[in-house]
């Protein structure tokens, strides 16, 4: 089952890229799927399921899919993500928006979790320093970090102060997902190291990388 999942996984990276910075982590015996640290699947014995919200469920449940059930101690658990079949695996484009909306609103829900006092230093890698720059750039609390996602809080964050490293964007992107910097997820790892490396190269020449909007983050 290991490697169908595995397989399973790739698919949903390549499928769901333009939504964000796909990455893994262990979740319900399986993997959860994140987009820029917001997670909005959870893929198990070779199969995926996308989070659901009180306003996505019914939207779910009227296209027949039906909810994921963990087993915890062999006790049955049912859980508000739903399978996606191989009829919705075809219909891409479908795919693709059900996963946005369910990141979007996975990220409101974040917001009221949080509210404007989420702050920043509560998070691996974010000192008082760093929350500080971070609010000279406009990114004021838990929900816009994670809205903007790590490159292109980076990005921000060199408009303030220009002699910022890769150890910035790596704390950055270990903060939306979790993990100290020095413990990034090596996929994550190289995937930041590789944007840094280009954007210097960019930068360097004179360029200016653009800034997009929304959950998408830089490519």
């Amino acid at each position: 089952m290991k490697g169908i999942s595995t397989e399973r996984v790739k698919q949903a990276k390549a499928c769901f890229c333009a939504l964000g910075s796909i990455t893994t982590r262990s979740q319900f015996g399986g993997y959860g799927v994140l987009a820029d640290g917001v997670m909005f699947g959870v893929i198990a014995e070779g199969e995926l399921y996308l989070r659901a919200t009180d306003s996505l469920e019914p939207a779910f449940r009227a296209r027949g899919m039906v909810n994921m059930v963990y087993s915890k101690r062999g006790v049955p658990i049912t859980l508000r993500y739903y399978w996606v079949d191989e009829y919705l695996w075809r219909e891409r484009d479908e795919l693709i928006g059900l996963a946005r909306q369910a990141i979007l609103e996975a990220c409101q829900e974040l917001q009221v979790k949080t509210g404007t006092h989420g702050r920043l230093k509560t998070l691996p890698n974010i000192d008082i320093n760093m929350e500080r720059l971070l609010w000279r750039a406009g990114i004021r609390n838990v929900y816009d970090l994670r809205l903007n996602g790590a490159k292109r809080s980076y990005l921000r964050l060199l408009q303030q102060q220009r002699n910022l490293g890769l150890r910035v964007l790596l704390s950055l992107g270990g903060a939306i997902a979790g993990y100290h910097y020095a413990a990034l997820p090596l996929a994550l790892r190289s995937e930041l190291t590789q944007w840094f490396e280009h954007t210097m190269t960019l930068l360097s020449h004179g360029h200016t990388p653009a800034i997009r909007g929304g959950m998408k983050d830089l490519a």
